[in-house]
């Protein structure tokens, strides 16, 4: 790791909402540094008053790295991104009326920082929050003004500062409701992304597992040989399966489709339990199963379906009383070389077989 990379992390951390919180930071500090040149300069041709400019520039100072101290240790401090905002933004908003009250002639373009400070506040602080700030700011900017006029009338005529504090309730009023409204607009954004989110991931289950049995589908299934092929063309130590669950249609018949669903289901359920760890069932179409059993020679692979089939045996059923479930299973071991679907032809060929001979029953291809 460079060490530009290591200064980074351990200025900003690696967390992604630090991270945005300290850009947050870091933005204001710009506003700060901006104010700072410009209320220099105002000191430099007399406009404001020396002493008072370096007071408000230390006291902005220290508050910046304050900040930057609380957000970098918030989490520790249990500390929530609003309640950070809003402390900064009545920090701010403090500066400015100090700013005002010290800036002379070019006071009123002091104004504009009470207003950028509440659009500041949009994108962390909720909508009652930003209103509660606007109405704050209106209330301690209004007061500094009276003060002013008040002691000062020559310097701060009272007219003039009633027209300006007019101009500053519309323009914060304004800024503040449409924080509201963006607030909202992203909590709404919010919502659908995370309800878009959930969408894509019911498509992507719905995409790869099989809805009645829980098992992988067909298409899962067909990726999931496509990659075993890749990883071990040779074939060698795979076993595949094609499981056909007996006179299913005789059930779907006599009982009806519903209770042949609860077969299907419960049918998976116990052929799954009898699985090993790497061994992959999907529902290959209707009542047909396929079972790829990789790292499996072939008497370890039967031993699986005899254990399958036992569980089916006795496995219990929602309205099929008195009727014994069983299914006939073909079995192939993949050759040297063999694709899967060559493979998959020979275990069919199998399957037919079991069926032909008496069903309940396993065939080696």
């Amino acid at each position: 790791m460079t060490l530009p990379r290591r200064l980074v992390i351990l200025l900003c951390g690696t967390e992604p909402g630090l991270r945005r919180m300290l850009q947050y930071w870091a933005a204001t500090c710009i506003l700060y540094v901006i104010c700072i040149v410009l209320l220099l300069a105002q000191v430099s041709q007399g406009m404001a008053d020396p002493v008072a400019a370096h007071r408000l520039i230390g006291y902005g100072g220290c508050g910046a790295i304050a900040f930057y101290l609380l957000i970098r240790a918030s989490s520790r401090l249990g500390l929530k991104p609003d309640q950070l905002a809003v402390s900064q933004a009545v920090f701010s908003l403090a500066c400015a009326m100090v700013a005002y009250a010290i800036s002379g002639p070019l006071r009123a373009a002091m104004l504009t920082m009470a207003v950028v400070v509440i659009v500041f506040c949009m994108f962390a602080a909720r909508p009652r929050q930003s209103l509660l700030l606007a109405v704050g700011a209106l209330a301690g900017m209004g007061g500094t003004m009276y003060w002013l006029q008040a002691t000062d009338p020559a310097r701060f005529p009272p007219v003039t500062e009633a027209i300006t504090f007019g101009y500053l309730a519309g323009a914060l009023l304004s800024t503040a409701m449409l924080s509201v409204e963006m607030s909202k607009l992203r909590s709404r954004l919010k919502q659908k992304r995370i309800e878009l989110s959930e969408a894509l991931d019911t498509i992507r289950v719905l995409a790869t597992v099989d809805e009645l049995t829980s098992l992988v589908n067909r298409r899962r299934m067909h990726e999931v040989l496509d990659d075993a092929e890749r990883r071990q063309p040779d074939g060698r130590g795979t076993c595949i399966a094609l499981l056909d669950i007996d006179f299913f249609k005789q059930v779907n018949d006599q009982y009806g489709h519903a209770a042949g669903d609860a077969v299907l289901r419960s049918f998976s359920s116990a052929a799954r339990a009898s699985l090993r760890a790497n061994d992959v069932l999907a529902r290959w179409g209707g009542e047909e199963f396929l079972l790829l059993l990789p790292d499996a020679a072939p008497e370890d692979a039967r031993l699986v379906l005899e254990r399958m089939a036992e569980r089916v045996h006795t496995m219990p059923v929602a309205g099929v009383q008195g009727r014994r479930i069983s299914f006939s299973a073909g079995l192939a071991t993949r050759r040297h070389g063999e694709p899967f679907a060559d493979a998959i032809n020979r275990a069919d060929k199998a399957l037919y077989q079991a069926k032909e001979t008496g069903r309940d029953r396993i065939v080696l291809a």
